[in-house]
């Protein structure tokens, strides 16, 4: 029987080696395929659409993200219709991110799925390292700063305020701030009607 590869462990959620050659060289292929989306000039959607088909394994027919964007890897993040974000998206990408339809992103967020043993600082020296998910639900709207930790779920409708930083889950329909970030408010959000 085959063991699993370093990629495999990272896919399944489990301890992996983060500096195995494999995932060396895909975080290589993303920091390239960053680099060139992060040149691209107003105007050149089309370019942009195809680099982030190749990086993202998706269409992206309606996903906008200003430039500068980086992430680890790429294909640990699941984006669904209508995505807008604002400069200066970070996704380290160790575990799955999972972001809804219709959520929208003010400027520099990041959102870190590495997590790392607590315990023993000499298995973190060898590059240990577990991806936690997280899932922004639909119709998120999140400030500019926003930092979101490894394991968190945002519920959908949520408002998370400039600056925030969300180190728990957050329920839907809240406006959520602070560090760490908290619910300060309930929204009386209604489905919108259908005929």
């Amino acid at each position: 029987m085959n063991e699993k590869t370093e990629k495999q462990k990272m896919i399944n959620g489990e301890w992996f080696y983060a500096n195995d050659t494999e995932l060396d060289a895909d975080r290589i292929q993303a920091y390239d395929l960053t680099t060139e989306y992060n040149a691209t000039t107003r105007g050149e959607d089309g370019k942009r659409r195809s680099i982030l088909k190749t990086l993202l394994g998706a269409s992206c027919e309606d996903t906008v993200i200003v430039p500068p964007f980086r992430c680890d890897f790429g294909y640990n993040i699941f984006i669904e219709k209508n995505f807008y974000c604002n400069m200066g998206l970070v996704i380290l990408d160790e575990g799955p991110v999972k972001i809804g339809h219709s959520v929208a992103i003010g400027p520099n967020l990041h959102i870190y799925t590495a997590h790392h043993p607590l315990d023993n600082p000499f298995e973190r020296a060898k590059g240990m390292s577990m991806g936690k998910p997280v899932t922004i639900g639909n119709y998120v709207w999140m400030g500019g700063g926003v930092i979101i930790n490894p394991g968190v779920t945002i519920g959908e409708y949520s408002i998370i305020g400039s600056g925030s930083v969300v180190t728990k889950n957050i329920p839907p329909r809240v406006v959520a701030v602070g560090n760490p970030c908290r619910p300060i408010r309930d929204l009386s959000i209604k489905e919108p009607e259908t005929s």
